[in-house]
């Protein structure tokens, strides 16, 4: 079975061959398999926005190749098809809203699909639930009378609408309150599990990569730099620093344990394995106590 996508050497450059010439990735190489949650980090202007465009061919290489299931996008006639297979939720996706009402924004995906009515009023309506909308609350607002938080919601209703193979979330959750974007991103991560979803997820939210990715790319310059699980990642601190680019926050309490002399675990990546690595130092402390 091939991955979901695969890049081999790939080189981006904008502008080639003028005074503006900028060089944005260089020589990337990756597999993302199929059903996996993938994270792409980097500081800004590493290349992670570049890069997830080549994903469903809004770019195309300046040298190197894409596949995505399979199939070669350096193939235009393969590339016309490609937003049927994946679903790119950009930043600050409520900017791309449109239509009337929220029903028609997110129905616009799968009238294009050639869906019949019933058809595309049950996946507008499983959309909206997903992403913790009540379509018969907001279905026939405007979605300019929503709040921010809520027009982003319908915007990624509308990508899952399609019902794509694969999602690419180019920082989904930016400007939202911390309990807003757990919300989105538990929805989202509940979809993918039960849905097979492969979730190719670019943040700069060290926590959230922690949670969830299975695996997880450092892109620093345009370059691939580090690629393993986050526990792998993440007891590279410096180097990860020397790119601009923290840990999340249980592991940096851990490391700052560790520091002050503590016997803990420094692969700890979440507050629960925070909160449990903690208690057992307690439990050391009585013990020696009653010694």
């Amino acid at each position: 079975m091939p991955p979901a996508i695969k890049v081999d050497n790939l080189t981006h450059v904008y502008s080639p061959g003028t005074p503006f010439q900028v060089v944005a990735l260089e020589n990337i190489s990756l597999e993302i398999e199929k059903g996996e949650f993938y994270a792409l980090v980097g500081a800004s202007g590493s290349g992670k926005s570049t890069l997830v465009q080549h994903f469903n061919g809004l770019l195309t290489p300046t040298g190197g190749k894409v596949w995505v299931g399979g199939v070669d996008l350096s193939d235009r006639v393969s590339r016309r098809g490609l937003w049927r297979t994946v679903g790119l939720v950009f930043q600050y996706p409520e900017q791309q809203l449109f239509e009337e009402t929220v029903f028609d924004d997110v129905a616009f995906g799968p009238r294009n699909l050639g869906l019949g009515k019933d058809e595309v009023r049950q996946r507008v309506e499983d959309a909206l639930r997903l992403v913790g909308l009540d379509p018969r609350q907001v279905g026939g607002r405007s979605p300019f009378s929503l709040s921010s938080g809520m027009r982003r919601r319908v915007a990624i209703a509308g990508v899952l609408a399609l019902k794509p193979e694969i999602l690419v979330l180019d920082e989904p959750a930016a400007g939202l309150d911390p309990a807003g974007r757990r919300l989105l991103m538990d929805r989202i991560e509940d979809f993918q599990r039960t849905h097979g979803l492969t979730v190719v997820l670019v943040t700069h939210d060290m926590g959230e990569v922690a949670r969830r990715a299975g695996r997880m790319a450092v892109l620093n310059k345009g370059a691939l730099v580090m690629e393993g699980r986050p526990g792998e990642i993440f007891s590279r601190v410096e180097e990860l620093r020397a790119v601009g680019l923290d840990i999340p926050e249980p592991a940096e309490l851990m490391h700052r344990l560790r520091a002050d002399g503590r016997q803990v675990r420094t692969d700890i990546l979440t507050a629960g394995e925070a909160e449990e690595e903690i208690a057992k130092l307690f439990v050391i402390g009585r013990k020696a106590q009653d010694a």
